[in-house]
């Protein structure tokens, strides 16, 4: 039963967080911008990659593994978006640097992903370094929104999707498999930023809908 339980709250976060990607995908070329924070992008596509490859190769989830294979290939797309439209939201005097801190800001996302691997055994690494990156995600999605002032290559089918992505594995993680207080806390700012989040971005569409409409 447990494991039934199991495969549910997995496929609901598998589906979820699949969206958003797309959505992520489909705004950021539709507004020409890209839709994730770079940080957040970085550490998401390092854990995806690193996972990948340990469990399609070193680990015993190999299905696990192609979910992870094609959330970095989703993820890559996005960093096509972010050096395609980026350099935009550098300051002006910094412009000239955005590739090669683009460049140090991926490889120190690997590096903090790598650190987990290597220092926490397999399981508690992958879910520690998700929820700890998850929390900083939340968080950095509601700073990118508010530094923007718009809501260019979000959507509110994303940000529910991202919430919901993101509180299918806390539960399960959490409260079903065993009692984690880790995750669950880590779980509930990730609840509480992404709420926020989802509220703010919903006031800004509704203010943006009567100059979207008068075009």
């Amino acid at each position: 039963m447990q494991e039934m339980v199991k495969g549910i709250f997995m496929i609901i976060s598998g589906i979820c967080w699949s969206i958003v990607y797309i959505e992520l995908i489909r705004g950021g070329f539709k507004d020409k911008t890209y839709a994730m924070p770079l940080f957040a992008l970085g550490l998401n596509f390092a854990w995806e990659t690193l996972y990948s490859v340990d469990q399609l190769f070193l680990g015993s989830e190999p299905l696990q593994g192609v979910v992870n294979l094609i959330w970095a290939t989703l993820d890559a797309v996005i960093i096509i978006t972010y050096f395609k439209y980026g350099r935009e939201y550098f300051p002006k005097k910094a412009k000239k640097y955005f590739v090669p801190f683009s460049i140090l800001a991926f490889v120190s996302c690997f590096v903090m992903q790598f650190a987990f691997y290597f220092q926490f055994a397999k399981v508690p690494a992958s879910q520690y370094s998700a929820f700890a990156q998850n929390a900083a995600m939340s968080i950095m999605f509601l700073a990118m929104l508010f530094n923007r002032g718009n809501t260019r290559g979000q959507s509110k089918l994303m940000a529910v999707a991202k919430c919901v992505g993101t509180l299918a594995p806390t539960i399960l993680g959490g409260l079903i498999e065993s009692f984690n207080i880790y995750i669950l806390l880590m779980g509930i700012i990730c609840l509480i930023f992404d709420v926020l989040y989802i509220i703010a971005l919903y006031g800004m569409k509704k203010e943006e809908w009567p100059a979207v409409a008068r075009k």
